[in-house]
């Protein structure tokens, strides 16, 4: 083997190889020796798959070419034989080991794959050779100390077992002790409930070796004999009905956790004993007042200290790769298990490892120093990452304090023997983000605990609600998605892909109108319930693939467009289209059959051009709202995703604290600057490597097809791919597949009309463009008109109450109409900040006005009742509010008096408000004396030993007035 590939002397000498040799030399074992193309890790999020939190294995990025829904020109279409290190994180979802990190010495939340792949290229006597190879000679594992696992069979599935690969393991010298058949479960690896799948084999370690044979140990979960590499045969794909059928075309997927394989090639028997966290535990040992990390498990690891390392030093690898790839610790998804991981870490920062404030941060430097040649996302983040960090754990240590005295107050208000109310431990969780086994602890130290039926209830409403909610979903419903056996018919019968390329074919007229060209097509194929067919009868809903189409696709972030196709011949007859979804280069439009449809039909298709239309104003639009915020905030400004339909554009884009007004202002004003030059939008398809050389190129993380087609405002593409041109970063340069407006003057308009931060680190803006931009400016422009109104009226010299209260609902009113109306954003915001202040005013002047009213009445009352040490009578108030102030006032005059005012309301109501001289206190109480007097006219009453009120009905007001003076009398 050339020495270039050997990663270490032979194992036992005195140096162990490095994490990044062991993961350096397997990548460019398959590269250099097995022609595998070496491709960057994946980020984290999956792209393109909504059921997915996180990245959880090296295939997730090839699903598309497992399932054949890969397009055909697409860059994922072209590779054969692939090599890489994928970033993984496994917590939440499906595969969940969050709870159990810290543990034990092997579960982590962010690990490593390392993997090869075959895409219809080599299969199991390849990839075992590869393997074997690898190990055997390049990381020099005694072979004695391998095992290698194989399917078994399974006769209720009729699957023989896979003699093949058994086969091939003894042709490469492997002893037939050391080849063991296993069942299913073991292996025979799927994707899911239905899809590709297929036998595994999987080669196993000895730790402890010295010539024994410990074959019986395999699988059995013992900690001496482990897995280290599973090579999978994608060789049949699942069915809905639970059947196997062969797959079109056999593949090869490999993983290897790099964290077990490290471990092995150092010689150690802990992941946490490798140079991937041994540095790390020695940073988080000189922050902290902890001992030093001794590696112990259970009963032996006093005071979870050991835990609290394994557990920070692991999630603090998994806070770096995910903040880098744009998942912010948030409150939904992915981004709501990242701030628990977040906040698990920082518990145990806190409670255990008793380090201050800022530790978790301070080990990203670190992190980075581990895994920064890996993945150089982590290098060009750091700062960022530690940032969100420090954000984010002042922000929980801020809400366990809320938490703690939301806990207190609730605890001294409730009565004796009773459960924590399952509603107030409920907000806690879910809107302070405060973990439960906290608050069980909490209720635990103070003898209480929470009602968990209550909570569970509470729980399993919320995951309906959030069930029955709108799901982020892929392109097109399943119903009419291909399936991997219909694309390979497909092929097999040579049906071409479709030609897309009408959905570009429209031009601007004389007078400015844009004109769609007419397109004609064959039905080639329908698919209805999972498979093809040539005929639908009417009544049906199916999947139309045709030889060319002039619908565009839902993808890129654009809405699929509508509209209807006609059999040629017949005018009369209409079969709406739906929607339009792409899947392995075959454009299918959903339709419903109004008559019978066949392969062969000739149609004619009619796009809704006023939707199109829309829809291309608003793409263009977001090119434009994309170099604005560039221009505006900044270079670092990265796009993080958008959305594109007929009514209004969404953008999410890096931020690091709210857009303000100026600034929401100034992006509106550049694209405003943009449509009036009226820009030529050129467009082009180029190679997709020449298209990513071009200095300032806007793209996302997706998958382009190759060639890709530039979109540039105002620069011709040929411009922009001049070596050295930098033409496009003076302009919208960008990768897109969407359709557009061919001049920026036809976008009329753009207004923001709203702005709002997703996560710490990522802000949304929605806007809309052309008449509705325009609908929104005007009904700013009445909504500040009105608010101009109320604030010269607030100025004026009110002395009536209700006046000034009737303008206080006004603004009131106001407000809500201002928060929930389509609106430039900046208006919005700088009405929001006049109105907050007017009903300040307004508050402040009610007050005002009621303490006048309430002076005047005490002044009366005062030289009626003169020093008398009880005053009860009835007294004319418009409010409560204003009673309960007459009240304050004769106590504030005439400490040592005790006061309960009536006051009847023409409504037939009764209020009442009293205030008990602390002199009479503690024998007389004013809520006991207000609910006395209340309950002699059928009402309610409450408050404090010194301050109460209530209220009642009228016809039993004398008896109260009766009853108030005898209880005062008793208590005096």
């Amino acid at each position: 083997v050339p020495c270039r590939w050997r990663c270490s002397p032979r194992r036992g000498g005195a140096a162990c190889p490095s994490a990044g040799q062991i993961r350096a030399a397997f990548l460019r074992f398959f590269e250099e020796r097995h022609g595998h193309r070496r491709l960057p890790s994946a980020p984290v999020r999956p792209r393109g798959d909504p059921r997915l939190l996180f990245v959880n294995a090296g295939m997730n990025q090839f699903k598309p070419i497992f399932l054949g829904t890969v397009h055909p020109r697409s860059e994922l279409a072209q590779h054969r034989r692939v090599v890489n290190s994928q970033k993984c994180v496994r917590a939440g979802g499906k595969h969940n080991d969050l709870e159990d990190v810290g543990r034990d010495t092997y579960h982590h939340t962010f690990f490593e794959m390392l993997g090869n792949w075959s895409f219809g290229d080599y299969f199991k006597e390849e990839a075992c050779s590869m393997a074997w190879e690898l190990l055997t000679e390049v990381y020099e594992i005694p072979r004695d100390r391998l095992y290698v696992t194989y399917f078994g069979g399974d006769p209720s599935l009729g699957l023989s077992a896979d003699e093949e690969c058994r086969d091939v393991w003894l042709r490469l010298g492997v002893s037939a002790s050391h080849v063991l058949p296993f069942p299913l479960k073991d292996n025979f690896w799927e994707m899911g409930d239905t899809g590709p799948c297929g036998p595994c084999t999987e080669i196993h370690y000895d730790h402890v070796g010295g010539g024994r044979n410990a074959a019986a140990l395999v699988n059995q979960g013992s900690p001496d004999v482990v897995e280290i590499w599973n090579l999978v045969f994608m060789q049949y794909s699942r069915e809905v009905e639970g059947n196997l059928l062969p797959l079109p075309q056999h593949h090869v997927d490999t993983g290897m956790g790099l964290e077990r394989l490290v471990t092995v090639l150092q010689n150690k028997r802990s992941n946490y004993d490798t140079d991937l966290f041994t540095p790390i535990l020695d940073a988080i040992h000189k922050g902290c007042r902890a001992p030093r990390y001794q590696g112990l498990l259970g009963d032996a690891d006093a005071g979870r200290v050991n835990m609290a390392y394994r557990v920070v030093a692991d999630h603090v690898r998994t806070l770096c790769v995910c903040i880098a790839d744009g998942v912010y610790p948030g409150f939904s998804g992915a981004e709501l298990v990242l701030r628990r991981i977040l906040r698990r870490a920082v518990r145990f920062c806190s409670e255990v490892l008793q380090a201050p404030p800022g530790l978790l941060a301070s080990l990203v430097p670190t992190v980075v120093e581990v895994l920064g040649d890996a993945y150089p996302e982590l290098t060009r983040n750091a700062n960022q990452i530690k940032d969100i960090i420090n954000e984010n754990e002042a922000a929980f240590l801020s809400s366990l304090e809320r938490g703690r005295r939301i806990i207190e107050r609730t605890v001294q208000q409730m009565e004796p023997s009773t459960n924590f109310p399952a509603e107030v431990a409920w907000s806690l969780y879910g809107n302070l983000g405060f973990p439960l086994d906290l608050i069980d602890l909490m209720l635990e130290e103070k003898g209480i605990s929470l009602d968990s039926a209550a909570f569970n209830e509470l729980a399993l409403e919320d995951a309906k609600r959030k069930a029955g909610g709108p799901q982020a979903g892929g392109a097109g419903s399943t119903e009419t998605a291909l399936d991997v056996h219909s694309l390979a018919r497909l092929r097999r019968g040579l049906v071409p892909a479709t030609d897309d390329s009408p959905k570009y074919g429209y031009r601007l007229g004389q007078h400015g109108q844009y004109e769609f060209s007419p397109c004609q097509a064959t039905v080639l194929m329908l698919y209805r319930d999972q498979a093809l067919h040539k005929e639908v009868g009417a009544g049906q809903r199916c999947g139309v693939i045709l030889d060319r189409t002039n619908f565009y696709a839902e993808q890129g972030g654009q809405d699929s467009d509508q509209g209807y196709m006609i059999r040629l011949g017949q005018q009369d007859v209409l079969f709406p289209v739906e929607s339009v979804h792409l899947c392995g280069g075959y454009v299918i439009h959903e339709v419903t059959a109004v008559e019978t449809l066949r392969a062969g039909d000739q149609v004619q298709l009619f796009v809704d051009e006023v939707r199109r239309l829309a829809c291309m104003r608003n793409h263009t639009a977001t090119h434009l709202l994309n170099f604005a915020l560039r221009r505006v905030l900044g270079h670092g400004t990265e796009q993080r995703g958008s959305r594109v339909t007929a009514e209004q554009l969404r953008f999410d884009f890096d931020a690091k604290g709210h857009v303000t007004v100026e600034q929401l202002q100034q992006v509106e004003q550049v694209v405003q600057d943009l449509i009036k030059k009226n820009e030529v939008v050129h467009m082009a398809e180029v190679p997709l490597t020449l298209a990513r050389k071009v200095q300032g190129l806007r793209a996302v993380d997706e998958g382009y097809p190759d060639p890709v087609r530039i979109v540039s405002l105002g620069v011709p593409v040929e411009n922009v791919l001049t070596c050295d041109s930098e033409a496009a970063m003076q302009t919208s340069v960008e990768l897109c597949c969407g359709t557009h407006l061919l001049q920026t003057g036809s976008v009329e308009d753009l207004a923001i009309i709203s702005e709002r931060q997703l996560v710490r680190g990522i802000s949304r803006v929605i806007a809309v463009t052309g008449g509705r931009a325009k609908e929104a400016r005007e009904v700013g422009q009445c909504l500040a008109m009105e608010v101009d109104s109320v604030s010269l009226r607030m100025k004026q010299r009110i002395t009536s109450i209700p006046e000034m209260q009737n303008l206080s609902k006004e603004v009131g009113h106001l407000t809500k109409v201002v928060a929930s109306t389509a609106m430039p954003q900046w208006q919005r915001r700088e009405l929001q900040t006049i109105l907050k202040a007017l009903q300040r005013t307004a508050n402040t002047a009610i007050k005002k006005l009621e303490l006048q009213q309430a002076e005047k009445k005490a002044q009366v009352l005062l030289a009626k009742y003169c020093n008398q040490p009880v005053i009860i009578d009835t007294v004319p108030a418009d409010s409560l509010s204003i009673l309960m102030k007459v009240v304050n006032q004769l106590c504030d005059k005439s400490p040592g008096t005790s006061v309960l005012l009536l006051s009847p309301q023409a409504s037939g109501e009764v209020l009442c408000a009293c205030q008990v001289s602390k002199n009479c206190l503690p024998a007389f109480s004013a809520a006991d004396w207000a609910v006395a007097v209340c309950t002699q006219m059928e009402g309610k009453a409450g408050g404090s030993p010194i301050v109460a009120k209530g209220s009642g009905n009228a016809k039993g007001m004398q008896e109260a007035l009766t009853t108030a003076l005898e209880f005062a009398q008793s208590k005096l």
